[in-house]
């Protein structure tokens, strides 16, 4: 399992995303991926760098991630960002191991 945050200035609408990582074992289609998005608040004066400058926001505004859909390299997904201007955003990314059996009942 590994998972990265990412850190989406200024979002806002319905907004199509395409993320690829670099990872050993790479992202696949048949890669398991598990999604999250909130608010960001992000310290612009923070000199410790950006992971350490964003954090989340329990705000007004909904902010959620749908139709993920793993590709060999990344993955490509859908964020919302449900409020009346541009909003930063964090998304937690998180690669699962392959999933072992496909069942269509």
């Amino acid at each position: 399992m590994q998972t990265i945050r990412l850190l989406y200035r200024g979002q806002q609408g319905r907004l199509r995303k395409n993320f690829n990582w670099g990872i050993a074992p790479p992202i696949t289609k048949k890669s398991v991926v598990v999604m999250s998005a909130g608010e960001a608040i992000v310290d612009s004066g923070s000199i410790l760098g950006p992971e350490n400058a964003a954090s989340f926001n329990l705000g007004d505004a909904d902010v959620d991630v749908t139709n993920v859909s793993p590709h060999d390299g990344g993955v490509e997904f859908i964020l919302h960002v449900n409020w009346g201007s541009p909003l930063d955003v964090l998304v937690t990314l998180t690669v699962l191991d392959p999933y072992q059996q496909f069942f269509v009942p």
